[in-house]
């Protein structure tokens, strides 16, 4: 199951810089780069130190990361969606989650296209973007079930209903995933893939010396989004990418310590994507290798079995699952099952973060 993820922002807000800090990928970030109208698309590894942890009693011949796919979405600009330039919002739809970078810095050298630093202004220029293209979709989408209910059609009738408060929400300048429509009505807004609706987490991008507090204009973007209860991260992104280029990881820590911070910026925002779409991960260790699995939370173990390999949920038997804190408290598999600490669970075990599984399937 691997979530990607898409970078947005409007242009110099470092949103490419913030892609270098965590992909695998380079882009261009000179000022030129700034009217390109392509997506750059990378991967990341999700750090977890309980795989090396795992190895580390096991001594596999390899250890495997779950990954997530990053799409850094090109600069967009006040107006921008009415374009022809700016297809590549189409991008947006085939993402999971957004990551709305927000400029909290200032720079001479890197004009704002606004003319000004100002956070709060700057999400509500990308928000209009994204409400006046899905304002698009919902009209399109309102013509076609018109006729579908002229025609004597009753659920698409109550899909009308439901369209016009999306629409009337939209027009309020207000975005699609706020919109006060029932967890069971949403039906008639998936096939849309509102660009509005994705879940976002705004990366407040600033400035070396406000890596560790923030600044003025991190406090006045977080007053300004306390009330969606937003998942908000301060990252210098210059920095980080700085360091995610140094050689090892040790001269990394070191330069992260002598900024003030204990981990990368990458940690959190990956923890921040995790926490935002509900997922965690399951391990399947052995000699041959440790790998870590991307499931939503409250996956079966037939449908974790699944993420693995279809034959594996079509078969599936039993799993013998560890704890991963139990696996690192007795410190093998054998002596979790002396110790009643491996359990065999069938096709109703709740899989949790961390479990270490072997499934056991037939087909």
């Amino acid at each position: 199951m691997p979530l990607k993820c898409g970078i947005i922002g409007l242009s110099g807000s470092g949103k490419t810089t913030l892609f270098n800090c965590i992909s695998n990928n380079r882009a261009e970030t000179h000022a030129a780069a700034f009217s390109g109208t392509k997506s750059n698309l990378g991967v990341m590894n999700v750090p977890d130190a309980r795989l090396q942890a795992i190895d580390d009693i096991i001594k596999s011949v390899k250890v495997i990361r779950t990954t997530i796919e990053m799409v850094d979405i090109p600069g967009l600009t006040k107006g921008g969606s009415q374009t022809e330039g700016n297809k590549f919002l189409s991008d947006i739809r085939n993402v999971d989650a957004l990551i709305h970078v927000i400029r909290c810095f200032e720079d001479p050298q890197l004009p704002h296209p606004e003319g000004s630093i100002n956070a709060v202004r700057d999400r509500e220029i990308v928000d209009l973007e994204l409400q006046i293209k899905d304002l698009e979709s919902v009209d399109k989408k309102i013509g076609k079930m018109e006729k579908m209910a002229k025609a004597g059609d009753k659920d698409a009738k109550h899909g009308l209903e439901v369209l016009h408060v999306v629409k009337d929400h939209l027009e309020s300048f207000m975005s699609a995933r706020t919109a006060p429509v029932s967890q069971d009505d949403r039906r008639f807004m998936e096939d849309m893939f509102l660009l509005s609706d994705k879940p976002v987490m705004y990366v407040c991008n600033v400035d070396e010396a406000s890596a560790v507090s923030g600044n003025d204009y991190t406090s006045r973007f977080m007053e300004s989004v306390a009330d969606q209860e937003a998942e908000v991260l301060v990252i210098a992104a210059r920095m980080e990418a700085e360091i995610a280029e140094l050689e090892t990881e040790e001269d990394r820590l070191t330069f992260l310590a002598d900024a003030g911070l204990a981990e990368p910026g990458v940690n959190r925002l990956v923890r921040s994507a995790f926490h935002l779409l509900d997922l965690q991960c399951f391990f399947t260790a052995g000699p041959k290798e440790i790998r870590a699995w991307t499931i939503k939370k409250g996956m079966l173990a037939p449908q974790a079995a699944g993420v693995i390999h279809s034959d594996l949920e079509r078969g599936f038997i039993r799993a013998e699952v560890m704890k991963y804190d139990d696996f690192m408290k007795y410190g093998s598999e054998h002596a979790c099952k002396e110790h009643g600490k491996l359990m065999i669970e069938g096709k109703n075990y709740m899989v949790g973060d961390g479990d270490i599984l072997h499934i056991r399937f037939n087909v």
